[in-house]
């Protein structure tokens, strides 16, 4: 049995109960039972379904994971990350669970269904991890960010807050994706619920719970202070889900700076796995990166005694490829989900903040692996190629929209490209009041939340460089 030894206490402590909320995002009632009978679904899984029927999940299917505009069938999309991200997050909570119920057992008392309840938060909250990330994969923030720095965007955000201004010219697409979690157009709806997901789920899908504008005071140089989680405009909505959940807040509890979920260190876990073996296995397979010293790196993790017999001879390095993988991929999920046991009561009380994957004893190979993906795999010349050409669609549709919203005029062009603004993303007329930086985000919304291929369409039309298909 797992030996946990709580650390020394600090000050208050997270409740797992309170951390597991099943409550809907904002304000709805617990779900999970119909009557007197508990649902089919528990409302975890619903989580996942909502996010699994989302258009902005769907959308996911044409955005880069690794090669940009892809030709093969064999590369990983943003969606195919995000399904198998789900699915070793899935293994990892229950794992986790698992052992924790198996070390307390006043806890499997408390809490006899943790282990599958961890199991659907955390595979949920992976499903959703990219969901806000913007075309070309992350060329695609820095190219958004770029834009709002560029001296072209200078008009448009002088007017706006210090910290509003960080949240374009930092653009993160973890905000944009808790944004669109959270968020529902008014021209859709007079919801406010966006795909009304629990709060355990949206704690767990927040790995950056920070604002883009970090009070110097409260830093603590933790994990979860690399990147922001959220934008100006869903600060109430993240102090909602934190209260909610009872995140512990790091110095001023107005600073909008707070301590993790615990479940989001899974989360981060499964992609931190996914993205460094099965891009690097893309690598393989596209012949960017040497096969048999892809496959020799992989093999060294797995660590397999000396003279062990092998139960299949193989005639095909693709095939042996993707066994070697797999075998890796369970074998680091049983030892990151008793790392997580281990480190979990120091989660809980705040003092516990770095990525589970750095203590685990083949974290040498694995950084060896990811320096060899970015040499070959992410700085190969078609890769940069076409990201180069993102940061000029990006930046051109920001600037065509931004220019036509902002226009006192209202030129013949201007009013054409509002008139190719779907109905959620305006802002303007006498009926829809909005600040600058509220109209600003909506066009960020859209260039953000469209497919790397329609991105480029939409600008090739605007930019009269080819006209749509039947023309």
């Amino acid at each position: 049995m797992l030996s946990i030894v709580p650390p020394t206490p600090a000050g208050p402590a997270m409740s797992w109960r309170q951390l597991l909320s099943r409550r809907r995002y904002p304000d709805q009632p617990q779900l999970h039972i119909v009557g007197d009978t508990p649902a089919v679904r528990g409302a975890f899984v619903a989580d996942y379904d909502r996010v699994v029927f989302s258009s902005a999940f769907r959308r996911l299917q044409r955005k880069t994971q690794v090669m940009p505009l892809p030709e093969t069938d064999f590369v990983h999309t943003r969606l195919t990350h995000s399904l198998e991200t789900a699915c070793v997050g899935r293994s990892l909570g229950r794992l986790g669970g698992r052992k924790l119920l198996e070390a307390d057992p006043e806890l499997a008392q408390e809490l006899p269904t943790l282990d599958h309840d961890f199991g659907d938060i955390v595979a949920a909250a992976c499903l959703t991890h990219d969901i806000g990330n913007p075309p070309f994969g992350y060329s695609g923030e820095h190219a958004i960010s770029a834009y709002f720095a560029s001296p072209e965007a200078a008009a448009y955000v002088r007017t706006i807050s210090e910290a509003e201004r960080a949240d374009l010219q930092q653009f993160e697409g973890n905000a944009a994706g808790f944004r669109m979690l959270t968020h529902t157009y008014a021209a859709h709806s007079t919801g406010t619920a966006g795909l009304g997901l629990t709060y355990a789920t949206l704690g767990a899908f927040s790995k950056y719970p920070r604002a883009s504008v970090l009070d110097a005071e409260a830093q603590t140089g933790g994990v979860s202070e690399k990147r922001y989680g959220y934008f100006q405009s869903e600060k109430a909505r993240f102090r909602h889900v934190a209260t909610e959940l009872g995140l512990l807040p790091k110095g001023n509890p107005g600073s909008g700076l707070y301590h993790r979920h615990p479940l989001a260190f899974l989360v981060e876990a499964a992609d931190d796995l996914c993205y460094r073996i099965i891009d690097f296995e893309d690598g393989l397979k596209l012949g960017l990166i040497d096969p048999q010293l892809g496959l020799s790196l992989l093999r060294s993790m797995l660590n397999d005694p000396p003279g062990r017999p092998a139960s299949i001879q193989w005639h095909d390095w693709r095939e042996e490829l993707g066994y070697v993988r797999a075998r890796l991929i369970g074998r680091l999920v049983a030892e990151i989900a008793d790392l997580f046991a281990l480190h979990a009561p120091a989660m809980l009380t705040g003092q516990y903040d770095q990525p589970l994957i750095k203590e685990l004893d083949c974290w040498h190979e694995l950084h060896e692996v990811e320096m060899l993906s970015v040499e070959k795999l992410y700085r190969s010349r078609p890769v940069l190629e076409i990201e180069a050409a993102g940061f000029e669609v990006l930046g051109g549709l920001l600037d065509a929209f931004l220019h036509a919203t902002f226009d006192p005029q209202r030129s013949h062009r201007s009013r054409k490209l509002l008139d190719l603004l779907p109905a959620q993303f305006r802002a303007v007329g006498p009926q829809q009041e909005a600040t600058a930086y509220e109209q600003i985000m909506l066009l960020t919304d859209f260039v953000g939340s469209m497919t790397d291929q329609n991105a480029l369409s939409l600008y090739r039309t605007i930019k009269g460089i080819a006209l749509p298909k039947g023309y």
